[in-house]
């Protein structure tokens, strides 16, 4: 398995790990990182990690560190708060484009795979706020142009329904697919964040099934929380039954990608905080191939919420 998380969750705690007065740089981050035990990858953010270190200091730490980068994830600033593929600006929407092709480009140097584009800023919070079929457009056209322009590299979209915006142009599993259809590339695709599912009010395993289905499934952001916002808690410890049949899906579908935990550890200490994930995704994986795949089958197939709980109890009695 390969296990990566959010580097910005190493700032936390800043105390403990570095000086109070320090100015952290990527590479200080990367350092903290590396002492998780099981953390395979490493995914950062475009441009915000490329501010203070170069690519060539980035990739060196995270040899350094023996570890390997997976991807690049864009993080757009205030300069797109009304909207990136969507702005009105001509200007700032090309130069959201432009920012998401460096993006690909420095995840092509740093030996990446995958670049994952969240749009923070295409959306609404009024009616009449926004012409609705010019943004899909622009957004397919936006997406079109970005992943034929890399056709080796994977170009992963990740939906959100809200947040900032009161709502996302593109906020579930049924529009992100529809999106990348109307692209129409083999290189674009989904990721699926569980907090962002739980806000739309999906149940996450049906949304790994549909996205597998089209096969359009390249990447998962794991956490957790309490439907209504992002509250990127730890794997498993609100929706632990829906996070296990997360998990028998991915490996229903052969999912072999990357399994990124995105949480927030304001509170705890991130590294013992990453490594109860990773130990949380470990023991549901190894119950699944313990209880074995076609019992779970089965026991889908009798459609039973008795039987489902007592498969759970059994689990916790074991």
């Amino acid at each position: 398995m390969m296990f990566s998380t959010r580097l910005n969750s190493f700032k936390a705690q800043k105390g403990l790990f570095f000086p109070e007065d320090q100015e952290l740089t990527t590479v200080d981050l990367i350092r903290r990182i590396s002492t998780v035990n099981g953390l395979t990858h490493i995914e950062l953010n475009y441009p915000e990690h490329f501010k203070k270190n170069t690519p060539d200091e980035v990739k060196e730490a995270v040899a350094g560190a023996g570890l390997e980068i997976s991807g690049i994830a864009l993080r757009f600033d205030d300069t797109y708060l009304n909207g990136e593929f969507t702005n009105s600006n001509e200007e700032i929407r090309s130069q959201a484009i432009r920012v998401t092709k460096e993006a690909i480009e420095v995840c092509q140097q740093l030996g990446g795979t995958t670049t994952t584009i969240w749009l923070a800023n295409d959306g609404f919070d009024y009616s009449f706020q926004l012409d609705y079929e010019q943004a899909w457009n622009q957004t397919v056209s936006a997406l079109r142009e970005i992943a034929s322009a890399y056709p080796s590299m994977n170009i992963s979209f990740e939906y959100k329904p809200y947040e900032p915006r009161s709502f996302s142009l593109v906020g579930d599993i049924g529009l992100s697919l529809l999106l990348v259809e109307e692209v129409g590339l083999p290189n674009v695709g989904i990721t699926l964040d569980f907090c962002h599912m739980l806000m739309k009010k999906e149940n996450p395993a049906y949304s790994v099934a549909l996205a597998a289905r089209k096969n359009r499934l390249m990447g998962f952001h794991l956490n957790d929380g309490y439907k209504d916002a992002d509250d990127g808690i730890m794997l498993g410890s609100v929706h632990l039954m829906q996070t296990l049949e997360f998990i028998y899906y991915a490996k229903k579908y052969n999912y072999t990608g990357l399994i990124y935990f995105d949480t927030f550890p304001k509170r705890e200490d991130p590294v013992a905080e990453c490594e109860q994930n990773i130990r949380i995704y470990q023991a549901l994986d190894a119950l699944i191939e313990k209880t074995g795949m076609d019992a779970i089958e089965q026991l889908i197939r009798e459609k039973s919420g008795v039987k489902v709980q007592q498969f759970l109890l059994d689990a916790f009695l074991a």
